[in-house]
């Protein structure tokens, strides 16, 4: 599978279809556990993931060449669980659950803002981390290799491979945590 991000927008924008496979079998599992971890609800988080796909499909044409990808299906995924808790609380269903939620106006300037910012700290910690723990760390997030392809690539065992991710994961959500909701769905979607 073709993982290029960058490529994303250009092949949605140029019309094709296969890519949205591609970006579904990258993204689905981050998109919904970030979802279940809101909604608390297997199938309103299943909705919101179709939601998220049927709507780059439907603005598809409106990618530039050099949309950032990954802030595009972010702000994507996070206004849909907005809106939907919006809409629980307009209807008065969940209103003692879900109290807390605010309105939230729609900035997407601020919200690129905040995604880059994050994206930066990002950066940032997994600098800091241990050198072997940021190689096998990158060789996870940034080129998809599992544990196992990891393990057999370094000469390590996978129990190695999971416990340098577990510690780095969790490295990154104390540090990342501090920046507050904008934070936690990146975490839910780009790094967990």
């Amino acid at each position: 599978m073709n993982t290029n991000k960058t490529t994303f927008s250009e092949r949605l924008r140029n019309d094709d279809r296969s890519v949205v496979d591609e970006i579904y079998a990258f993204y689905h599992r981050r998109l919904f556990r970030f979802a279940l971890a809101y909604l608390k609800n297997d199938d309103d988080s299943y909705d919101i993931v179709q939601d998220v796909f049927l709507k780059i499909w439907e603005n598809r044409f409106r990618l530039r060449y050099d949309t950032n990808f990954d802030a595009f299906i972010f702000t994507v995924a996070k206004n849909s669980v907005l809106s939907l808790l919006r809409k629980r609380l307009s209807e008065q269903k969940y209103q003692s659950e879900n109290s807390a939620v605010q309105e939230v106006d729609h900035h997407p300037i601020e919200e690129d803002i905040d995604y880059r910012m994050i994206q930066q700290k990002y950066t940032e910690l997994v600098d800091q981390l241990p050198s072997k723990r940021k190689e096998i760390f990158k060789l996870s997030r940034d080129s998809g290799l599992s544990n196992k392809e990891i393990a057999s690539q370094k000469g390590i065992s996978e129990k190695t491979v999971e416990d340098h991710l577990t510690k780095s994961l969790s490295f990154l959500r104390r540090k990342l945590g501090k920046f507050g909701l904008t934070a936690l769905l990146y975490i839910s979607l780009f790094i967990d």
